[in-house]
Parts: C-alpha cells; structure tokens; sequence
C-alpha cells in the first residue's frame, strides 16, 4: 500500500504513536540469539541487566557507554571497547525493522491530513535515526525520551508533549503496546489505545474518525 491509496482523516486530534513494538516489530530471536552470543555470558544474567538498567539509558541519565559497562558489571564480562561496539549494533539494529501493517495505518492517517507524532522512551541515539529515516516525513514531531530526561509512563512527558504540539490532552490520541503507559495517558484526560494488532488498531482509529 501507498500513502495515497486509503486516507483515515481524525480532525482536531494528534495521534501519538509509540516505537517499540508497534511500530517496530520485536527483535527475532536470531536477533536476539546473536545479541547473547556476542556478549558471551550467561544468557538470563545478561538479559536481566540488560532490561535492569534500561531506564536509566531511555531517561537520558546514562550514556550509551555506560550502559553497556553496567551490564557487564552485572555479568561479570570483560568487554573490549570494540566488543562494546558490537553490542550496541547489534541491540540497535533487532529493533529497526518496521510492523509493515501498523505503518500502512500510519500511512492512512497521514494520507487522511491527520496529525501524527511519535513518543518513544528510547536512548540519545535512536533520535537521528527516528528524524533522518525515511518514514520521518510521517510525523509532525518525535519525541524521544532520553532528550526530554522523561519517561512513560510519567505524567510529565505527555504533558510536555501536549505543549509542544499546541494541544490539549483532550486533543491527544495514544498509542502504545504497553498498558501502563497507556493508562498513564487516559489518567490525563488523553484518549489511550493498547495495541495487539494493526487490524483492530485501524477498527479503533475508524471509530474516532466516525464520531
């Protein structure tokens, strides 16, 4: 499908997307598989101070580099810095990949003159990537978290996100896989969405389209 070829028009309303995992599918479990070879320890260890010390990476206060020497602290690993590299390249590049449903509902929305943003916690250096891709000129605005020192499902980082849009919370619709952030959302008066699918994604942006 192309941008022009169905139009899902939502006047007076923002529709604020989410990256991981709705946008982006899931790293494989090659991806994943690949990830755990290079950083050469145990497996759950590795993935428990991976997911541990993920806030600190998406809310800005800790660098890239840092993050990974935590997780090695955590694992007992002994990573060269080019290993370091590897690492980061590897977790950046499982989650690059696009839910091609879900962005043919994005591509509708925008074929419809319906305002699109993306709000995603996410570390300093998916903010290019996010702006200089090709699928940037869907989006009025993306918000990435680490820049904001915020993160969902805090009410500060949808407020802020209403004022740079000039909106009300009222005039925000949310996206988002996962449900505390969404119910941080709706908690504001913001009309949230859990997503599981682009199908009932497209049925529910439908519905508010007919009000």
């Amino acid at each position: 499908m192309t941008d022009t070829a169905r139009a899902l028009s939502i006047p007076h309303r923002v529709v604020v997307f989410d990256y991981g995992e709705v946008i982006s599918r899931s790293p494989s479990e090659a991806s994943r598989a690949a990830l755990e070879a290079l950083a050469g320890v145990d497996p759950q260890r590795f993935r428990v101070a991976y997911e541990a010390h993920r806030d600190g990476l998406d809310r800005g206060t800790t660098s890239i580099r840092d993050y990974w020497m935590l997780v090695a602290a955590d694992t007992g690993a002994d990573w060269s810095e080019a290993r370091i590299h590897e690492l980061w390249a590897a977790d950046f590049t499982g989650w690059i990949s696009l839910d091609l449903d879900v962005f043919d509902v994005i591509a509708e929305l925008h074929a419809g003159g319906t305002r699109v943003a993306l709000l995603s916690n996410a570390g300093f250096d998916f903010a290019s990537p996010f702006r200089y891709s090709p699928i940037a000129r869907f989006f009025e605005r993306m918000f990435v978290s680490a820049e904001m020192l915020k993160l969902k499902p805090e009410a500060d980082i949808y407020l802020e996100v209403a004022r740079e849009l000039g909106i009300t919370c009222a005039e925000m619709v949310f996206i988002d896989n996962k449900q505390v952030n969404v119910d941080g959302a709706v908690s504001l008066g913001i009309t949230g969405h859990h997503v599981v699918g682009a199908a009932e994604l497209r049925r529910f942006l439908q519905t508010i389209s007919d009000r």
